[in-house]
């Protein structure tokens, strides 16, 4: 089971991956995921990227492709995989297939989620996060996700007609109930592991 998540910033992408990855008992790769803990943790990597993710920039396709190649030729990937926030350019997905080689994607999902919701979203995300006594991301503000909405239409949108020619694709409607995603990307992976297969 190969699946990719794609969508904007604060469309639940990272939701559905938790709750498809335990569903199905494959690991949930989050390039997002992966980076802020290597910020956390003071690694090299980490460092270098620390600046650019408070911007709310990207770090560059070299070095994330490289992590998700990584990760995808582990042992823990053998099963399958979920990627959540990544191929997000041309360049990622053409590295993605060289990685893959023969093993070809299950399906490609976007979340469809008009952007006026994605910003009641985000400042939603911050208010629990704070009213939780936990950490705010320091990307959750709407100056930073304007800049990665942005990013979003220069480089990712283009990467969803990549796929549209390449694997099996399906848009979901992201506004529905949390619950509602789960069984309807669930139902898509039944039905795309029986007809591709």
């Amino acid at each position: 089971m190969r699946l990719i998540l794609m969508g904007p910033p604060g469309s639940g992408k990272g939701t559905q991956a938790k709750r498809i990855c335990e569903k199905l008992g494959i690991p949930h790769l989050s390039t997002g995921d992966i980076l802020r803990a290597e910020v956390k943790a003071g690694t090299p990597l980490g460092s270098a990227v620390a600046a650019i993710m408070a911007a709310g920039g990207l770090v560059s396709d070299d070095t994330v492709s490289a992590i998700v190649a990584t990760r995808i030729a582990g042992p823990e990937a053998q099963r399958g995989f979920v990627l959540d926030g990544f191929p997000r350019t041309i360049s990622q997905a053409a590295a993605l297939e060289q990685a893959l080689g023969e093993q070809a994607l299950t399906a490609v999902v976007e979340l469809v989620v008009p952007e006026e919701a994605l910003f009641e979203r985000i400042r939603r995300r911050a208010d629990e996060a704070v009213g939780a006594g936990g950490p705010q991301r320091a990307d959750d503000n709407a100056a930073t996700l304007e800049l990665r909405l942005r990013a979003y239409r220069a480089e990712t949108l283009s990467v969803s007609e990549f796929y549209k020619d390449r694997a099996p694709y399906f848009q979901v409607d992201g506004l529905a109930s949390p619950e509602d995603v789960t069984a309807r990307i669930l139902e898509i992976l039944k039905t795309a592991e029986m007809e591709y297969s």
